[in-house]
């Protein structure tokens, strides 16, 4: 039945194919549960890209009025001008002009606009989330200034570069060392939503001219909008046909991954149900509820913060819907402020056991609070754990610290997750693995 479920999103998820930056503290808010559509869709809510268009109805160098067309990203935007510019821009961010190399930057540009001329390079990454980025699309020299320590990457492209030199640690996202930044030419700081925590930090950044730039692929409700943020960064970089190739390709790696499970399907009229559920207007949302009868195993996705609450992922992050891609549902169906950027809550203990107690699967968060190896490392955060379903069943699961930083790599991610609720040869899986 599970591989029936499985199918009936996998053929949805095929024909609509369209971490989190995470930092090792604990902070009343992290920046990893810091969360479809067409590009108008991108337009109308960043509210950023009509304010910022300049000349509207002329064509020429500095009118962008040529959108790039995005599948299910909603948190930035790419316009070109006809010269090859372009404007980016980011919810709640300030718009961002490109120049190509060998160009001229437009005597009009739109107001606060950063203005980055192409080659890129001595950027200072701090958000950990766009590290892949960066190694996928080969261009691990634009990056000279790490806001992570090399036992903090589990990118082995950012480990090795640390391990050479090429890469140095310039102190963490809240401490910079503006010294270092000076002294190393940076010419672009690329930080996470921490930051907005110390604005003090961006403000001094910019004082000494290092414009910085917050990214939100963390924020993307959709698993495959989270990916997509490659090509933000194959326009910042003056690397647009390797990312667009990038994110085909891994767009038809998870194709070929969900047909496997498709093929596997032990009743033919189950996928002859699927392909009748099709979804023709590209949202991995739409028709994955087509079967209600059928019964799906539950999950929980959370870690037990020093203060002893349940951090609970929210739902309809992308976190949620990677799991019912997988076959799954996420326990809390309507659990959080849907307007808020937050895409976890805290619960009291007690409140998390009434609600969670019955959950078929509980995942644990372990970026923030650390690997688990047993069951009992688990009970030590409380006696309560000892009454739920999962971990009488064996079915309590902990992520690998790796899950947030490789942002390319989702269909692997949703893969485990498929292992995980259906498969009982779980040894090999890349991102999660059982507790004993």
């Amino acid at each position: 039945m599970k591989r029936q479920i499985f199918t009936a999103a996998a053929i949805i998820t095929v024909l609509g194919l369209s971490a989190c930056q995470v930092q090792k503290e604990t902070e009343t808010v992290t920046q990893e549960q810091n969360e479809m559509g067409s590009a108008a869709q991108v337009q109308n809510e960043t509210g950023v890209a009509a304010q910022a268009q300049t000349g509207a109805g002329a064509a020429g160098h500095g009118v962008f009025d040529i959108p790039v067309q995005l599948e299910y990203a909603r948190k930035f935007t790419i316009t070109k001008d006809s010269d090859g510019c372009s404007l980016l821009t980011i919810d709640q961010g300030d718009p961002v002009v490109v120049i190509p190399e060998g160009n001229s930057v437009p005597e009009t540009l739109p107001d606060h606009a950063i203005v980055l001329e192409q080659p890129l390079d001595h950027i200072y990454l701090v958000s950990t989330a766009a590290m892949d980025f960066f190694a996928s699309l080969d261009a691990m020299d634009s990056l000279r200034l790490s806001g992570v320590k090399e036992d903090g990457w589990y990118i082995e492209a950012a480990r090795e570069a640390m391990r050479e030199g090429s890469l140095i640690f310039a102190g963490k996202y809240s401490q910079p060392d503006y010294e270092l930044l000076l002294s190393e030419q940076c010419r672009l700081a690329i930080e996470n939503t921490m930051l907005l925590h110390n604005p003090e930090v961006k403000e001094k950044l910019e004082q000494i001219g290092i414009p910085v730039i917050v990214e939100r692929s963390s924020y993307e409700p959709e698993p495959l909008g989270r990916m997509e943020w490659v090509k933000f960064y194959g326009a910042l970089l003056g690397k647009e046909d390797e990312s667009e190739a990038l994110y085909n390709e891994k767009v038809e790696t998870l194709k070929e991954e969900l047909n496997r499970e498709q093929t596997q399907s032990q009743n033919p009229e189950d996928n002859q149900n699927a392909d009748n559920s099709q979804n023709q207007n590209g949202s991995t949302d739409a028709g994955l509820d087509t079967d209600q009868t059928e019964e799906r195993p539950t999950a929980v996705f959370f870690y037990i913060n020093p203060k002893g609450y349940a951090n609970v992922r929210k739902s309809g992050d992308y976190i949620s819907k990677m799991i019912r891609m997988a076959g799954g549902e996420y326990l809390f169906s309507d659990l959080g402020d849907p307007d808020s950027a937050l895409s976890t809550v805290n619960m009291q203990m007690e409140e998390f056991y009434a609600q969670a107690k019955d959950a078929d699967y509980l995942v644990y968060n372990s970026t923030i609070d650390g690997n688990l190896e047993t069951i009992e490392d688990l009970l030590g955060k409380s006696s309560l754990f000892e009454n739920f379903k999962a971990v009488k069943n064996g079915n309590v699961w902990c992520i690998g610290q790796n899950l947030y930083q490789d942002t390319m790599d989702t269909g692997s991610i949703i893969h485990d997750f498929h292992e995980m609720l259906t498969s009982e040869d779980t040894d090999e899986l890349t991102y999660m693995y059982r507790l004993k």
